[in-house]
Protein backbone atom coordinates (compact mmCIF):
# COMPACT_ATOMS: atom_id res chain seq x y z
CA UNK A 1 0.00 0.00 0.00
CA UNK A 2 0.99 3.47 -0.91
CA UNK A 3 0.42 6.76 1.65
CA UNK A 4 0.80 10.34 -0.38
CA UNK A 5 1.38 12.74 2.55
CA UNK A 6 0.93 16.44 1.28
CA UNK A 7 1.61 19.11 2.83
CA UNK A 8 -1.40 21.84 1.67
CA UNK A 9 -0.39 24.11 -0.95
CA UNK A 10 0.29 27.65 -0.35
CA UNK A 11 -2.14 29.72 1.95
CA UNK A 12 -2.48 33.35 2.04
CA UNK A 13 -1.46 35.16 4.75
CA UNK A 14 -3.94 34.81 7.94
CA UNK A 15 -4.16 38.59 8.26
CA UNK A 16 -5.23 38.95 4.69
CA UNK A 17 -8.14 36.08 4.99
CA UNK A 18 -8.21 34.11 8.65
CA UNK A 19 -9.59 31.39 6.87
CA UNK A 20 -6.35 31.22 5.21
CA UNK A 21 -7.28 29.84 1.74
CA UNK A 22 -4.79 28.71 -0.54
CA UNK A 23 -3.24 31.53 -2.61
CA UNK A 24 -3.16 31.79 -6.53
CA UNK A 25 0.30 30.09 -6.62
CA UNK A 26 -0.76 27.83 -3.64
CA UNK A 27 -3.28 26.59 -6.47
CA UNK A 28 -0.86 26.90 -9.70
CA UNK A 29 1.31 24.80 -7.82
CA UNK A 30 -1.34 22.01 -6.51
CA UNK A 31 -2.86 22.17 -10.02
CA UNK A 32 1.25 21.05 -11.45
CA UNK A 33 1.24 18.29 -8.90
CA UNK A 34 -1.86 17.37 -9.89
CA UNK A 35 -0.83 16.94 -13.89
CA UNK A 36 1.89 15.56 -12.65
CA UNK A 37 -0.01 12.70 -10.37
CA UNK A 38 -1.91 12.10 -13.27
CA UNK A 39 0.68 11.56 -16.08
CA UNK A 40 2.44 9.18 -13.53
CA UNK A 41 -0.71 7.44 -13.49
CA UNK A 42 -0.77 7.59 -9.77
CA UNK A 43 -4.09 6.69 -7.81
CA UNK A 44 -5.47 6.54 -4.62
CA UNK A 45 -8.59 4.61 -3.51
CA UNK A 46 -8.96 7.40 -0.55
CA UNK A 47 -8.48 11.14 -0.10
CA UNK A 48 -8.09 12.60 3.39
CA UNK A 49 -7.70 16.21 4.06
CA UNK A 50 -7.91 17.72 8.22
CA UNK A 51 -10.76 19.72 6.76
CA UNK A 52 -9.09 23.11 7.45
CA UNK A 53 -10.09 25.20 4.42
CA UNK A 54 -6.22 24.90 2.61
CA UNK A 55 -6.46 21.68 3.55
CA UNK A 56 -9.34 20.75 2.08
CA UNK A 57 -8.70 23.12 -1.39
CA UNK A 58 -5.45 20.83 -1.60
CA UNK A 59 -7.15 17.52 -1.43
CA UNK A 60 -10.08 18.38 -3.87
CA UNK A 61 -7.02 19.48 -6.42
CA UNK A 62 -5.41 16.63 -6.20
CA UNK A 63 -8.74 13.99 -6.13
CA UNK A 64 -9.65 15.33 -9.33
CA UNK A 65 -6.64 13.72 -10.68
CA UNK A 66 -6.13 10.94 -8.86
CA UNK A 67 -9.17 9.60 -7.67
CA UNK A 68 -11.79 10.41 -10.72
CA UNK A 69 -15.22 11.17 -9.75
CA UNK A 70 -14.47 10.71 -5.48
CA UNK A 71 -14.76 13.12 -3.00
CA UNK A 72 -12.42 13.44 -0.19
CA UNK A 73 -12.96 13.55 3.12
CA UNK A 74 -12.27 15.04 6.55
CA UNK A 75 -10.71 13.23 9.29
CA UNK A 76 -9.84 14.21 12.76
CA UNK A 77 -5.99 13.50 14.31
CA UNK A 78 -3.86 15.16 11.53
CA UNK A 79 -3.96 18.90 12.39
CA UNK A 80 -0.60 20.48 12.82
CA UNK A 81 0.23 19.15 16.54
CA UNK A 82 -2.10 16.57 16.59
CA UNK A 83 -0.41 12.71 18.35
CA UNK A 84 1.71 11.62 15.89
CA UNK A 85 1.77 7.34 17.70
CA UNK A 86 -2.05 7.44 17.54
CA UNK A 87 -2.46 8.21 13.84
CA UNK A 88 0.25 6.39 12.82
CA UNK A 89 -1.42 3.40 14.40
CA UNK A 90 -4.76 3.79 12.26
CA UNK A 91 -2.76 3.46 9.51
CA UNK A 92 -2.92 -0.15 9.72
CA UNK A 93 -5.87 -0.24 8.89
CA UNK A 94 -5.90 1.26 6.03
CA UNK A 95 -5.97 -1.14 2.71
CA UNK A 96 -5.80 0.95 -0.43
CA UNK A 97 -3.54 3.65 -1.73
CA UNK A 98 -4.46 7.00 0.74
CA UNK A 99 -3.14 10.28 -0.20
CA UNK A 100 -3.76 12.86 2.86
CA UNK A 101 -3.39 16.38 3.07
CA UNK A 102 -2.75 17.86 5.87
CA UNK A 103 -0.12 20.69 7.57
CA UNK A 104 2.92 20.95 9.59
CA UNK A 105 5.02 20.04 11.66
CA UNK A 106 2.58 17.04 11.99
CA UNK A 107 2.92 15.89 8.36
CA UNK A 108 7.40 15.93 8.19
CA UNK A 109 6.90 14.28 12.30
CA UNK A 110 4.79 11.13 10.47
CA UNK A 111 7.23 10.74 7.93
CA UNK A 112 9.62 10.37 10.28
CA UNK A 113 7.45 8.40 12.22
CA UNK A 114 6.43 5.74 9.98
CA UNK A 115 10.57 5.53 8.70
CA UNK A 116 12.41 6.05 11.95
CA UNK A 117 10.27 5.01 15.06
CA UNK A 118 11.27 9.01 16.04
CA UNK A 119 8.90 11.78 15.12
CA UNK A 120 11.72 14.55 15.95
CA UNK A 121 14.31 12.64 13.71
CA UNK A 122 14.24 15.50 10.60
CA UNK A 123 14.36 12.97 7.95
CA UNK A 124 13.05 15.39 5.09
CA UNK A 125 11.97 19.22 4.47
CA UNK A 126 8.75 19.94 3.03
CA UNK A 127 7.58 23.08 1.78
CA UNK A 128 4.04 23.96 0.74
CA UNK A 129 2.77 21.39 -1.94
CA UNK A 130 5.48 18.96 -1.57
CA UNK A 131 4.47 15.01 -1.92
CA UNK A 132 6.03 12.72 -0.51
CA UNK A 133 5.00 8.76 -0.74
CA UNK A 134 6.03 6.20 1.26
CA UNK A 135 5.23 2.68 0.61
CA UNK A 136 4.39 0.05 3.76
CA UNK A 137 6.34 -3.39 3.41
CA UNK A 138 4.81 -4.62 6.56
CA UNK A 139 2.92 -3.74 9.75
CA UNK A 140 4.28 -0.43 10.93
CA UNK A 141 7.20 -0.63 8.27
CA UNK A 142 7.25 1.88 5.93
CA UNK A 143 10.08 3.00 3.11
CA UNK A 144 10.68 6.37 1.73
CA UNK A 145 9.88 6.23 -2.38
CA UNK A 146 9.86 9.62 -3.37
CA UNK A 147 8.93 13.21 -2.91
CA UNK A 148 8.11 15.76 -5.25
CA UNK A 149 8.08 19.52 -4.78
CA UNK A 150 5.79 22.19 -6.93
CA UNK A 151 9.16 23.95 -7.62
CA UNK A 152 10.73 21.24 -9.34
CA UNK A 153 7.83 21.25 -12.29
CA UNK A 154 7.48 23.77 -15.16
CA UNK A 155 4.17 25.78 -15.39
Amino acid sequence: MKLYLVQHGEAVAKEINPDRPLSERGVRDMEKIARLLRQGEISAGRVLHSGKLRAEQTAKLLAAAIMPGGEPESVEGINPNDDIAAFAKRLNNLDMDTLIAGHLPFMARLVSWLITGNREQETLAYQPGSVVCLQRTGEDKWILEWMIRPELLRD
